[in-house]
């Protein structure tokens, strides 16, 4: 008998509430359907980060552990590799060795090297098949390290309607259908990871469009209305507050150039719609094949929404990062980079993002974003698709859970075992676990959960949740009655903080987490500053 597929779709940079059926108003309905008849979680939390959660989720391990503790900048000796390295085995690796057939479409982010293939290529590191980027961002009509295999496949993106989001999609149906023409006994896994809707905002103008009139109301207003949204799809308890805006962000009443903010939001949510159709095209190959009853499909994000203001730093400087920013279109024209009216996001010779207000409403109902470990940093959609595998159909799991259980619980959802040994040396364990009994409603006690990213910290142990932002001190918040984390307890309760305290140094030590002041003092010698340090 054929051992359950399984499919992993990863988002990039997308906020807790952006799926309609987390709240959001963007238009979701393939992924929506996955989420509404299979089950989603309320408090499932990711590492803050694009490459440090693309690490945990192939491994199952904390991403310090793997080598790739901030990016994929290489900063060894004293600092991370920044390259995923052979004390960790991947789910595809695990699985492989099991008998499927791998495939990875799209993002990989996990090597340092990037030109010359080695052993930290997904080629390398258990997948068959690869199409897609190795470096982390960048173009959507033009990206830059498009490689099929181990080979540089740039001449594809010269194709006029090459675009980024739909040739993934189209890489991950057509392994479907040859694993179903070829080896329908195989058993396949599937790793599809988006760009979508990571900056540069760039989307077919027809898309752009088609969302006209659906952000007009602004910020405030649309972040009231997911808000009610998430109560009232059960994601949220009726009662959890709502964050004020973001305090440096100003009133929607009281912005400049509101069609132009508008055209932002609309060109990120197009982004995500375009990444919905390509998920609803891979169920509609899994369903022709026979095989969706049996696939275990989860769709998640790698971090929560980016406040990220382009161009990164100064516009020189930004610019000599060819891997993620071209120098000129494919038709020979400049590329207008930043973020200011002039320049209308959307088309190929743009390159901007959607700016931090936007980000508020993509991370509602929390405070903070993409490299924090606060709520807004780490908190991220999750759901589990997967109608043979007698999951409870409709549910909303409240149980908190990590990155580091996904591997568990897929190997226990297919029957494989974790293997002690890979390319013939040992590995760690799981730091995990499967959290296939809650997906079941059969109960499950809670565990620690522990995060670090660039001196950011937390450590959650029940309904208590520990966390710091570099450099400021400890702060105490009790998330069964207040998720959004607005009220501080540490000094209500400091033997408790000192507890958790104690409890994350621990851990910290234990898994390999480097100081952060050891990497800003590593970056200062070179004459470098926090940003690249930070990558």
């Amino acid at each position: 008998m054929r051992r359950p597929d399984v499919v992993v779709v990863l988002a990039d940079d997308m906020g807790f509430s952006d799926l309609g059926c987390y709240g959001g108003e963007i238009r979701t309905p393939h992924i929506d359907r996955l989420g509404r008849d299979g089950v989603r979680f309320s408090a499932f939390y990711n590492t803050a980060r694009c490459s440090p959660s693309r690490a945990s989720l192939l491994t199952g391990l904390h991403p310090h552990q793997t080598g790739i503790g901030i990016l994929t900048n290489g900063d060894s000796p004293r600092g991370y590799p920044g390259t995923l390295n052979d004390r960790c085995v991947t789910a595809a690796e695990v699985l492989r060795e099991s008998g499927y057939a791998t495939c990875l479409a799209g993002k990989w982010h996990l090597a340092s090297e990037m030109t010359e293939p080695n052993d930290a290529w997904p080629t390398r590191r258990g997948f068959d098949r690869f199409f897609g980027t190795l470096t982390g961002c960048g173009s959507y009509y033009d990206p830059g390290t498009l490689t099929r295999g181990e080979a540089d496949a740039s001449a594809e993106a010269r194709d006029p309607g090459f675009f980024y989001t739909d040739a993934i999609a189209q890489e991950a149906v057509e392994f479907v259908e040859h694993q179903a023409a070829t080896a329908p006994d195989q058993p396949l896994f599937l790793y599809m990871a988006f760009t979508a809707p990571h900056w540069p905002l760039h989307a077919p103008e027809p898309d752009v469009a088609a969302l006209d009139g659906v952000f007009d109301d602004g910020w405030d207003a649309l972040r009231e209305r997911r808000m009610k949204r998430l109560v009232d799809e059960g994601v949220l308890p009726a009662g959890t507050a709502l964050s004020d805006r973001d305090p440096t962000q100003p009133a929607w009443a009281d912005v400049d150039e509101q069609g132009w903010q508008v055209r932002r939001m609309q060109t990120y949510a197009a982004q995500v719609e375009r990444m919905d159709s390509g998920v609803g095209r891979v169920v509609e190959a899994l369903r022709a094949a026979g095989r969706l009853d049996d696939a275990v499909i989860v769709v998640l994000s790698d971090n929560g929404a980016s406040p990220e203001d382009l161009p990164k730093g100064e516009l020189e400087s930004f610019r000599q990062r060819t891997d993620i920013l071209p120098a000129r279109t494919r038709d020979g024209r400049a590329l207008r980079v930043g973020n200011e009216p002039a320049i209308a996001p959307g088309p190929e010779d743009t390159y901007a993002s959607y700016g931090r207000a936007w980000a508020n409403l993509s991370n509602t109902p929390f405070r903070f974003y993409k490299r924090w470990v606060h709520e807004g940093g780490i908190a991220a959609p999750f759901l589990v698709h997967w109608p043979a595998g007698r999951l409870a159909g409709g549910s909303i799991v409240d149980l908190p859970v990590q990155l580091v259980d996904v591997l568990p619980t897929l190997l226990d959802c297919v029957g494989v075992d974790h293997p002690e040994t890979c390319r013939g040396r040992p590995v760690l364990p799981l730091e995990g676990r499967s959290f296939l009994p809650a997906l079941r409603e059969e109960h499950l006690d809670p565990v620690p959960l522990y995060w670090e990213h660039t001196g950011n910290a937390a450590v959650r142990v029940g309904r208590w949740k520990l966390v710091r932002e570099y450099p400021g001190p400890w702060e105490l918040y009790d998330l069964e009655v207040d998720r959004t984390e607005l009220v501080d307890l540490a000094a209500e309760h400091p033997d408790l903080v000192a507890e958790l305290a104690d409890r994350w140094r621990r851990w910290a030590d234990r898994v390999g987490v480097i100081p952060w002041d050891t990497t800003l003092a590593l970056y200062a010698e070179r004459g470098l500053g926090d940003e690249e340090a930070a990558g």
